[in-house]
């Protein structure tokens, strides 16, 4: 997109009703898809254990974060090319067909279809993530952070609210003839279908074609072909390399994911050791609830302390944090409530190195690099969450969930260590 939509302008009244109207209908379809995504996120490791077992679990949750990531790649080409709209309605659809074949891979106990359908169940997730840009293609520079959070606000929502609808979703579709555990994704299913059909009638005119008709017939346009030649992953990565700085916010962004994703994909794995069938779904919706609630809840509280103590300070305490969680989910044993703890510790980690991270990333780079660089970094995170899944499956299986903690814990050590050594600051636009 030839659009810096990072430009300061000028009061655009025109535009605002458009804007007022975008940000109500992302907040009502975030919240549906946040539940879409996190009801079967909150079962999945949980099926996949009963289809294959404990070792093939964190793969299974691995697979939809690389369906989530690889997904972005199309989706954010057909948005370049026809707007948001059709790139979002694409996302959800691909992640509803992906819960139906969830289901079906559950009815016939087929491993390869679970994998499959996991993979495109990530749809979800890079709709969700890509509606967050939806909501500032036509902000004010002043208001673009707020509007922003309150599309993450929705989320959060329905992602800390959706754990708990899982035993509802298992026993409504059980008496249907689904097979235990398939009824959360086939909700996710229904979720996300929802979300695509509001946004494919509701998202009219398309905020990010409206924007770029703007800026065309503004004084002032970037050149053609700019941002195209800066969102290269090659030219990224050279970016990152040449500021210290900037290479701090990515290894924050993806140890802080790692330690998170591996520590919290086997967290249901753990209570199922404990809880029954019964009680199980209750159980693992109310923890996971908590450790959401962790990720998000306090996330404006992180900004302001990112502000005002340093972004070094808030990764360190988000580190800080992570260590905490790991020490007190490892020798939780099999108390629930100190588990709990755990992983909300866990989720405020998470938020540290998250927000801090990503504000170090993008203040260290010039403006007209920032999206290649950003894009670098969720496929960056991507992969060390995707990685963490997978191996985490494998440990739990042949070590238990202690020494997961443990080897959580130690994978912190580096980013640690990058952390404490000083970084020479840079300007957020020296080099425009």
């Amino acid at each position: 997109m030839a659009t810096d939509l990072t430009a300061p302008a000028p009061p655009r009244p025109d535009v605002a009703p458009i804007q007022r109207r975008t940000v109500r209908l992302l907040f009502a379809t975030q919240t549906i898809g946040g539940i879409g995504v996190t009801i079967g996120i909150s079962v999945g490791a949980l099926l996949a254990a009963r289809i294959a077992g404990t070792a093939v679990a964190g793969l299974a949750q691995s697979a939809g974060v690389v369906g989530g990531a690889l997904l972005a790649v199309p989706v954010t080409r057909l948005m370049i090319a026809r707007g948001r709209r059709p790139g979002l309605v694409l996302a959800y659809l691909v992640g509803a067909v992906g819960g139906v074949l969830v289901v079906l891979a559950a009815a016939h106990r087929s491993v390869p279809l679970l994998f499959l359908g996991m993979l495109l169940f990530g749809g979800g997730t890079a709709a969700n993530l890509q509606a967050r840009y939806t909501a500032v293609d036509l902000a004010e520079p002043a208001r673009r952070g707020r509007q922003l959070s309150l599309i993450v606000w929705a989320t959060t929502i329905g992602a800390v609210a959706a754990p708990n609808f899982a035993a509802l979703a298992d026993r409504t579709t059980r008496g249907w003839g689904l097979p235990t555990l398939a009824g959360p994704f086939a909700f996710s299913a229904v979720a996300f279908s929802t979300a695509a059909v509001v946004l494919f009638a509701l998202l009219r005119p398309d905020p990010l074609l409206t924007a770029r008709r703007l800026a065309a017939a503004g004084p002032v346009a970037a050149p053609a072909g700019t941002a195209r030649r800066a969102a290269g992953m090659r030219a990224a990565w050279q970016v990152v390399r040449a500021r210290p700085a900037a290479c701090l916010g990515i290894a924050a962004v993806a140890m802080g994911h790692l330690v998170m994703v591996a520590v919290m994909s086997m967290t249901p794995v753990r209570l199922g050791e404990s809880h029954s069938d019964a009680d199980v779904l209750r159980v693992v919706g109310l923890v996971l609830s908590l450790h959401i609630a962790g990720m998000y809840a306090l996330s404006p509280v992180v900004g302001w302390l990112t502000d005002r103590l340093g972004r070094r300070a808030v990764i360190l305490g988000g580190l800080a944090l992570l260590l905490a969680a790991c020490a007190v989910a490892g020798t939780a044993g099999h108390h629930t409530p100190l588990l709990s703890v755990g992983l909300v510790l866990l989720g405020l980690g998470w938020s540290g190195t998250m927000v801090a991270g990503s504000t170090l990333l993008s203040e260290s780079v010039p403006t007209a690099e920032r999206p290649g660089v950003q894009g670098l970094s969720d496929l960056v995170m991507g992969l060390a969450g995707a990685g963490a899944g997978a191996l985490a499956g494998v440990v739990m299986q042949l070590a238990g969930y202690p020494t997961l903690t443990l080897l959580a814990a130690i994978a912190t050590v580096p980013l640690v260590a990058l952390a404490l050594r000083p970084v020479p600051g840079r300007g957020p636009d020296e080099e425009d």
